[in-house]
């Protein structure tokens, strides 16, 4: 494979297995940054990327440093971005250009790891939940660029579903508006993150990573643009009851509210306010997802780079 793009670095064991048609996952670094305390970051991450060799894939996350687009991470990159937390600027797409021309750190949001992933060849991408349309966001207007990029850009997704601090049901009728598919790793129901399963119906499901390969690979045939949400539900051991989790979302909605808190920095605001009022049990059910996803994301990416 020939990549053209001058802002690019692509770790040379990433490289070469693209190169030889070998297996790769994407994984995003606004999870390391944003989304859990240190070093329990740093330590998750290190855990999902060894997750998705030990399924037979190769890891791959990616980040901004210095203005450059990293696919790959050595581990003083990860610790890095564990360590500066906040500090390090939310990236999505909007913030790429920007960051490159001013030699900036960046981490990741789902959008812009897509970008990037894009970039490199890399077709597959594991992440915990995906962001959508806010509660309240026909007032608010405030929709995450991560659906857009769905629509948009040939990368597939696996995730514990839509975020359940989002309006689960107004993301998914935005996603079939832009004709992203929502496909269900063993379920009828869309997973609802924390809790495995929500009252809304995926429009496919399937028991085994082999058959969502095929469909990626004929969509790809077909050069329909745009990625395919697959959802996955946490373990059960693991998931939280959904009336009890739903309680907790609202209340830390009521007090982001009062605290006028908007934007990008609404997301790790309700992860970290969610976890302190469950006791931490939250962090751990995301990251059991997380390491889920990994797990069924390279099982995909194996299955797809027979096809290919």
């Amino acid at each position: 494979m020939k990549i053209d793009n001058a802002y690019l670095d692509i770790l040379p064991v990433i490289k070469r297995a693209l190169d030889e048609n070998r297996p790769v996952v994407a994984l995003e670094s606004t999870i390391i940054s944003h989304g859990m305390p240190y070093p329990k970051n740093v330590e998750t991450a290190k855990r999902v990327e060894a997750k998705v060799r030990e399924h037979g894939a190769i890891p791959a996350t990616i980040a901004i440093v210095g203005g450059r687009l990293k696919v790959g991470l050595s581990e003083e990159e990860l610790e890095y971005f564990g360590k500066a937390g906040h500090d390090v600027i939310k990236a999505s797409r909007r913030d790429i250009p920007f960051l490159i021309a001013q030699k900036k750190d960046g981490a990741t949001t789902v959008a812009a790891t897509m970008i990037i992933a894009a970039m490199a060849g890399i077709s597959i991408f594991a992440t915990g939940g995906i962001g959508g349309v806010h509660r309240d966001g026909e007032n608010s207007m405030d929709i995450s660029a991560d659906l857009e990029e769905l629509a948009n850009t040939n990368v597939s997704v696996v995730c514990a579903g839509i975020k359940s601090i989002l309006d689960i049901g107004r993301t998914l009728e935005y996603l079939e508006t832009v004709g992203v598919t929502v496909v269900g790793y063993k379920t009828d129901y869309v997973p609802a993150f924390y809790a495995s399963s929500s009252e809304f119906n995926v429009d496919y499901n399937y028991d085994d990573p082999a058959q969502i390969a095929k469909s990626l690979h004929v969509k790809n045939e077909l050069g329909l643009k745009g990625g395919v949400l697959i959802t996955n539900p946490v373990p059960e051991e693991y998931a939280l009851p959904q009336a009890e989790i739903e309680k907790t979302i609202a209340n830390a909605i009521d007090d982001m509210n009062k605290l006028g808190i908007t934007g990008k920095d609404t997301t790790p605001f309700l992860l970290a306010r969610i976890a302190e009022t469950t006791e931490g049990e939250s962090l751990e059910t995301n990251i059991e997802l997380v390491l889920n996803n990994a797990a069924l994301a390279a099982k995909i990416a194996v299955a797809h780079s027979t096809l290919s």
